[in-house]
C-alpha cells in the first residue's frame, strides 16, 4: 500500500501541535526542516517539461491556424496567446520553485477560501456562458478557469490533512468527514456550473490521497459505491449527459450528432498510421474535429505525427512522472512527500483522462492535455505544479539514501 511505502521510505510524519506539546517537543517550521539540505533543483524535470511545452506550442500552431484565421483573421492568434500564457506560466514556475516552503504552507487556507470564492463567482452573472457552461471568469482579454487552481488548493489541504492526522486517519469522524466534506463542497459547486469532468478529477485526487494516507479500504469501498450511484443519477437526470454516455458506448451509431466528436477523433488517429500524414497536413482540423487545438489536440498530433509521434510524447510524460516520483520518495518530511505526491497526481490524471477521452476509452469530459492543449488557466496551473515539484526536488534525497 502507498501509505506503508511512504513510511518505509523514511518520511517523518507530522503530528498535531497538541500531541507535540504533550511529548515536550515544538514543531519546527517547514522552512527550517529543509534548511541546510538543499541539493538544487532536478533539471531533468525542467528539461522534460520544456520539451513537452515546445511540442504543445508547435501543435497549437498547427491545429488552430485554420480556425484562428476564420474566426479572428489571424492564423497565429491562438499560437501567440499560448506563447503569452507560457511566459506567464514560466513566471509562476519560477516563483513556485523559489518561494520558501513555509510560505506555501502558511497560505494554505487563504488559498482554499480564495478558490472557493472564485467558484462562487462563476455561478454569478459575472461569469460568461460558453457552450452552455459557466466555468470561466472574464478578466479583460482572457478568461480565468478557477477549477485549475482549485485542484492545487485541494492538493495542499489534503496533503496537510493526511500528514498531520495520521493518528486519526483510520477513524470515520476525524479521518474521513473533513477531507470528504471539503472535496464534496468543491465538487458540488463544479456540478452547478456544470462541469462533471472536473468533479471527477477532484474525486479521483481525493481517492488517491486516501490510499496514500492509509484510509481504511472499507471507507474507500463505500466512497466508490456512493460515487458510482451519484454519477449514474447525474447521468440520468441530465439528458445531454445520457446522450454523451450512449455516444461513448457506440459513437458510430449517431456519428453525425452525439458521437460526432469522438468519431472525428478516431478518424484522425486512424489516419495517422505509423508515421503520420506530415506536420501541418491534418485534414480533421479543417473544421471537422471540434476543439482540435484544445482538448483533442492529441488526435491532431496522432494524425500528423502518427504512432511514432504519440509514442514520443507518451515516453516524455513517462520520464517526467518518473522524475517526479523520485522527488516524492526523496522527501524526508511526510507533509512534503504527500504534497509532492498530490501535485504529481494532478498532472498524471490530466494526461490519463485526456488520452482516455481522445481514444474513446472514457466518455468526453473536457479535460485538457497538460502542457499541450491550448488554454491559459490550465497551462499556468500546470507550470505552477511543476514549479512546486522543482521546489521539493531541492530537498529530495537520492534514491539510494531514501530506500
Amino acid at each position: 500500500m502507498l501509505d506503508k511505502l511512504f513510511r518505509r521510505a523514511g518520511a517523518k510524519p507530522q503530528v498535531e501541535p497538541a500531541v507535540q506539546a504533550a511529548a515536550g517537543e515544538l514543531a519546527a517550521p517547514a522552512a527550517g526542516r529543509s534548511a541546510g539540505r538543499s541539493r538544487g533543483i532536478d533539471w531533468w524535470i525542467f528539461i522534460l517539461m520544456s520539451l513537452l511545452l515546445a511540442i504543445g506550442l508547435v501543435m497549437v500552431l498547427s491545429a488552430s491556424g485554420i480556425v484562428a484565421e476564420s474566426s479572428h483573421g489571424d492564423k497565429y492568434y491562438f499560437f501567440k496567446r499560448q506563447l503569452i500564457f507560457a511566459c506567464a506560466g514560466g513566471l509562476a514556475l519560477w516563483g513556485a520553485a523559489s518561494v520558501p516552503r513555509g510560505f506555501i504552507y502558511k497560505f494554505q487556507y487563504p488559498f482554499i477560501f480564495f478558490c472557493l470564492a472564485l467558484l462562487l463567482v462563476t455561478l454569478s452573472p459575472l461569469s460568461p456562458s460558453i457552450n452552455g457552461a459557466h466555468r470561466w471568469i472574464r478578466l479583460g482579454p482572457v478568461n480565468l478557469q478557477p477549477m485549475e487552481f482549485v485542484k492545487i488548493s485541494l492538493a495542499l489541504y489534503l496533503a496537510y490533512f493526511m500528514s498531520s492526522k495520521q493518528a486519526m486517519i483510520k477513524t470515520f469522524t476525524r479521518g474521513i468527514i473533513p477531507p470528504f466534506a471539503v472535496t464534496g463542497l468543491f465538487c458540488f459547486l463544479l456540478l452547478l456550473q456544470p462541469d462533471f469532468g472536473s468533479a471527477v478529477v477532484l474525486a479521483s485526487l481525493l481517492f488517491f490521497m486516501c490510499i496514500a494516507g492509509g484510509t481504511r479500504f472499507l471507507y474507500l469501498f463505500f466512497f466508490l459505491a456512493v460515487a458510482v450511484v451519484l454519477a449514474g443519477a447525474l447521468a440520468i437526470s441530465a439528458p445531454y449527459r445520457m446522450r454523451r454516455l450512449m455516444a461513448f458506448v457506440d459513437p458510430f451509431q449517431d456519428a453525425a450528432n452525439t458521437g460526432y466528436q469522438l468519431v472525428q477523433s478516431l478518424l484522425a488517429i486512424g489516419s495517422g498510421s505509423f508515421f503520420g500524414v506530415g506536420m501541418g497536413a491534418s485534414r480533421q482540423k479543417m473544421f471537422y474535429l471540434p476543439e482540435a487545438h484544445n482538448d483533442f489536440i492529441m488526435a491532431v498530433l496522432a494524425e500528423e505525427m502518427g504512432f511514432v509521434g504519440v509514442s514520443v510524447v507518451i515516453l516524455l510524460f513517462v520520464l517526467f512522472f518518473w522524475r517526479c516520483y523520485r522527488v516524492v520518495m526523496g522527501q524526508e518530511d511526510l507533509r512534503d512527500r504527500y504534497t509532492a505526491f498530490a501535485l504529481t497526481v494532478i498532472m498524471c490524471l490530466g494526461v490519463v483522462l485526456n488520452l482516455a477521452v481522445v481514444m474513446g476509452v472514457a466518455p468526453p469530459k473536457g479535460v485538457p492535455m497538460p502542457l499541450l492543449s491550448y488554454g491559459g488557466s490550465n497551462l499556468v496551473a500546470t507550470m505552477l505544479c511543476v514549479g512546486l515539484i522543482l521546489n521539493y526536488s531541492r530537498t529530495a534525497k537520492p534514491c539510494k539514501e531514501s530506500s
